[in-house]
């Protein structure tokens, strides 16, 4: 008897399943936003409630390290110096009850920060760990209250490039469960923390392709391609194009989302450690809906 031609019923269901499978292996990249450096952008908890983002970067603890007492700052969202952003740890609570992953960026492009040495290094990871992450504080030393946040992102625009490996290796030391991730310019490798991130200890790298020329899509496909291929070879978990919300969010390197849509994220969306999109910031994201545009193609 002559064999049928015809696929069996398992063998359009296995097709069917793997046909989803590659659908969703495409649309695995998620968004990350940074949040906190102004008070129009909405609260925390409205950011997570949006639906369109898996990270949110809290922005920032710009004063820290060298003997500093550490400062955090969230602009015109409340005033650590008084207590004041301690409600802020129940909007962390229900972004993570939504499964989105809250981390606190330190750094940034306007501060006093730097490390002067390993063990100064180590002093600021016991600070973040005991007063931002998992470990033993007074609830009224915990400037976003008693909240547990996810992990810390590096957003080291100055400070020197020194020690920043050690306080990523300190920061694991407590747990493998704190998230390290950081946000490098996108000339390669960057200034500040090429060190840090060959320690293979960041689960996530947001990448700026802005604010430089050289290597952002606008000033050509192959300067970004190639800057995107070395930014491939870090030992680090996902790698995430970073862009500006909006044309004023930054002095260049706006994409429009039609064009990231259409150009580039076809382009990259096939690499080993694609994991999506970065944008900064939520107040200029309100304004143009750019992460509403692009979710279901990133």
């Amino acid at each position: 008897m002559a064999k049928s031609n015809i696929p069996s019923l398992p063998m359009l269901l296995a097709t069917a399943f793997a046909l989803a499978g590659l659908a969703a292996g495409a649309r695995a990249g998620g968004i990350a936003i940074y949040w906190g450096q102004n008070g129009n952008e909405g609260t925390l908890a409205q950011t997570c409630a949006k639906g369109n983002y898996k990270f949110v970067n809290v922005a920032f603890l710009p004063t820290f390290g060298k003997g500093q007492t550490p400062v955090l700052n969230l602009a015109g969202h409340c005033d650590p110096a008084s207590n004041g952003c301690t409600g802020v740890g129940a909007d962390i609570k229900a972004c993570q009850r939504m499964g989105i992953k809250v981390l606190l960026s330190i750094g940034g492009g306007v501060g006093s920060y730097g490390l002067s040495s390993p063990d100064d290094a180590r002093s600021v990871a016991a600070y973040l760990w005991n007063n931002y992450l998992g470990g033993r504080s007074s609830k009224t030393s915990r400037p976003l209250g008693d909240a547990v946040l996810d992990g810390i992102d590096f957003d080291i625009e100055s400070g020197g490039s020194l020690y920043w490996d050690d306080l990523a290796k300190a920061l694991k030391s407590y747990s493998r469960r704190v998230y390290l991730s950081a946000a490098p310019q996108c000339p390669f490798p960057d200034a500040s923390l090429g060190t840090a991130l060959g320690t293979g200890l960041f689960d996530y790298v947001w990448v700026q392709f802005y604010n430089n020329p050289p290597c952002q899509f606008s000033s050509g496909r192959k300067a970004f391609l190639d800057a995107w291929k070395q930014w491939q070879s870090v030992p680090a978990g996902k790698i995430f194009l970073g862009l500006p919300a909006s044309k004023s969010a930054a002095g260049t390197g706006f994409v429009p989302a039609a064009q990231l849509k259409s150009q580039v994220l076809p382009l990259i969306k096939g690499s080993p450690k694609y994991g999506g999109v970065m944008l900064w910031s939520k107040f200029y994201d309100d304004r143009t809906g750019y992460s509403s545009s692009i979710k279901s193609h990133v």
